[in-house]
Formats: structure tokens, C-alpha cells, sequence
């Protein structure tokens, strides 16, 4: 009771603890982006879209998921209009056994070749079944026999299994979460999205332009 009346009468004390915590917790989401960093941006399982690019964007969703089809679009436009940012593709299927099976046809070797295809056929759905998946992976020139086989391989299941793990160690709450550099943006929210890109692409430059002033220049 005393405590109680205590921070009734000090408000501030309560305001101080939520700040040192949400301090505490952003120190601590740092440190596992950067702990992460390697698995995040090249884990070589991953389909990745414009590999070259030397900004990264990690994307965590689910094939199901309302609001990484409402980000999808989005997404497709600023990989077509930024070759130099890579996008990874996480498959984190949290919406039940269809999301679980787009994911692991998205995960097999065909799959992965077509890799966007699915991505806009998948998210384009509204009501994504297991029907519909075959149908549009056929669609997008799957082969189905090979498909049924590809799809067992239990390193798809490990795959899904290290996604969900490392989804938990950066304190991922849901779908769709991007990932740029030592930023989270939760959400659909592509506005964000763009700030994030521009910052990483801006800390980039400065990155390579450091570099090149630290080479030690070359005689004639």
C-alpha cells in the first residue's frame, strides 16, 4: 500500500522505469540484429531478388497473411525499382497448414526458381487453399509429380524451424516484419519501409566512401 500511494504521489518514477525499459529492450534488439546479421542477410536457403544490391531487405511473411498481401505490391515495386537493394525472403507460415504448404512449395528447388512468380500468385489470392497453390504453381510451370516428392525433404523442414527460431531470438511479432540493417519495421507500412531503405542505402555510400579514402593510393 505505502509503495502504491508512493507512485501516486511520484509519477515520474513510473514514466523513468518505462523509459530505462524500453531503452533495455532496444539495446537488447540491437544486440540480436547484429548477433543475426549473417543468418538474416545470407542464409544461402533463401530466395533472394536482386542479389547484387548492396542494401539488404529481410522480409518475414506468411503466403495467408492479409496484410503481407496488402504489402506485396509495395514490395514487388521497389524491388523493380531498386536493383541495387537485395530482398530476402523469409517463409514464416504462422496462419495454419495452408501456410505451411505454399511455404514449402515456395522452398523447393522449383520453387525458388520462380521465386517472385509465387510471390505475386500466392499473395494475390484472397482466400489462398491448397487447391489454389497447386493450381498456380502449376501455373507458373512447376512440375506437380516432382512437386508431391520436393516437398517432404526434411530440409524444408529445417529451414522452416531455423526461420521460426531466429524470428523469436529478434522479437518478430508477426507478419509481415521487414528487416533493414539494425532496423524492425512491423507491419505493412511502406512509407517506413522507404525511410529504412534510404537510411542503409545513405550509411552504405558512407561505408564505401570511407573505404576508398582509407586505400592507400597507388603509384603512376
Amino acid at each position: 500500500m505505502r509503495l502504491r500511494a508512493y507512485l501516486r504521489e511520484h509519477p515520474e518514477v513510473v514514466r523513468e522505469a518505462a523509459q530505462k525499459l524500453r531503452q533495455k529492450r532496444a539495446i537488447a534488439a540491437h544486440q540480436a540484429l547484429t548477433g543475426a546479421r549473417k543468418r538474416l542477410e545470407a542464409d544461402p536457403r533463401d530466395f533472394v531478388a536482386n542479389p547484387g544490391g548492396h542494401v539488404t531487405v529481410v522480409q518475414f511473411f506468411d503466403n495467408r497473411c492479409v496484410y503481407c498481401s496488402a504489402a506485396a505490391p509495395d514490395v514487388l515495386a521497389l524491388i523493380a525499382q531498386n536493383p541495387d537493394v537485395r530482398f530476402v525472403f523469409k517463409q514464416y507460415p504462422i496462419f495454419g497448414s495452408t501456410s505451411d504448404y505454399a511455404a514449402r512449395v515456395a522452398l523447393t528447388p522449383q520453387g525458388k526458381a520462380k521465386g517472385l512468380e509465387l510471390y505475386r500468385a500466392f499473395l494475390g489470392q484472397k482466400d489462398l487453399t491448397p487447391a489454389r497453390v497447386d493450381a498456380l504453381a502449376a501455373k507458373a510451370g512447376l512440375d506437380p509429380a516432382a512437386l508431391k516428392l520436393a516437398i517432404d525433404d526434411p530440409a524444408i523442414d529445417e529451414q522452416i524451424r531455423d526461420t521460426r527460431a531466429l524470428a523469436q531470438e529478434i522479437d518478430v511479432r508477426g507478419a509481415p516484419t521487414f528487416v533493414v540493417g539494425g532496423q524492425i519495421i512491423q507491419g505493412a507500412d511502406p512509407e517506413g519501409l522507404r525511410a529504412a531503405i534510404t537510411r542503409a542505402r545513405s550509411l552504405s555510400m558512407s561505408s564505401m566512401g570511407a573505404d576508398l579514402t582509407l586505400r592507400p593510393a597507388t603509384g603512376y
